[in-house]
């Protein structure tokens, strides 16, 4: 049943995480860094900068932390696709009852759960550190839409994995594909009309991650009526389910 098999599977790539657990600490150091050394230099970006979204500077910059890991996080999991597939594992999986989407799924769970943990160290150090505190139900509506957004890009890097199938080449596709989104997401900045060009908040309205940012930043300052949120929503919906559907496709093709 796919259930179980996605259980299983999500069981032995938690195993392996946890047996290695220095991927928390690496995961964690660039967005730490940029919270000590970056975000206290916004403090007085945020007071002299008209157009600025709202609800002050930690409320703008701590999701931003918690999405600029998942972005990151997220991108280079199919790299380790990679070594299974050199080393034969998939292969034996394939010869297995088990289908292709449990493989997907269970490892897809598994990004989704990391980046939750870690999404979740990063709120507390904020706390203790700079004294934020988000209402429970936007938090836990921007982790969710932290873990979505984290399912959705490891499954395109899963399925981009399976057909690229170079350690080589895997990395600066991925490189090339993130940059742009990175950027245009209004991730470290917000764009917004007032501080952007006309080009550039245009383009980055092309860009879902940039909608899922502005939602995110509205649930966590516990803004339940922006009109940023659902639209940030119903983009992440359509980049979840069509990443999902993509890499389900092409696990399937390797699969026969």
């Amino acid at each position: 049943m796919l259930p179980r098999d996605t259980w299983l599977v999500w069981s032995r790539e938690m195993t392996h995480r946890y047996r290695q657990p220095t991927w928390l600490v690496l995961g964690l150091a660039q967005p730490v860094l940029y919270m000590f050394f970056f975000g206290p230099l916004l403090k007085k970006y945020v007071a002299y900068t008209p157009g600025f979204p709202p609800g002050g500077t930690w409320n703008v910059f701590a999701p931003a932390l918690m999405y600029q890991m998942v972005i990151i996080g997220s991108s280079f999991c199919g790299l380790s696709l990679l070594a299974e597939y050199r080393s034969g594992v998939l292969d034996r999986f394939r010869v297995t009852p088990m289908r292709p989407a449990a493989l997907l799924l269970g490892k897809v769970c598994t990004v989704a759960v990391n980046v939750l943990i870690q999404a979740g160290v990063i709120v507390l150090v904020c706390h203790f550190a700079f004294h934020v505190t988000p209402p429970v139900a936007g938090l836990a509506l921007c982790l969710l839409m932290a873990a979505l957004l984290s399912a959705a890009i490891a499954s395109c890097s899963y399925g981009l994995a399976l057909r690229i199938r170079s350690e080589e080449a895997l990395p600066a596709v991925l490189n090339a594909l993130l940059m742009p989104l990175f950027l245009l997401s209004g991730t470290l900045l917000p764009i917004t009309p007032e501080l952007a060009p006309t080009w550039l908040w245009e383009l980055s309205r092309i860009n879902p991650v940039a909608h899922v940012m502005d939602a995110s930043r509205a649930a966590f300052r516990g803004d339940y009526t922006a009109h940023t949120l659902l639209p940030g929503a119903l983009a992440l919906a359509a980049l979840t389910l069509v990443s999902i559907g993509w890499a389900l496709h092409t696990f399937s093709r390797h699969n026969t």
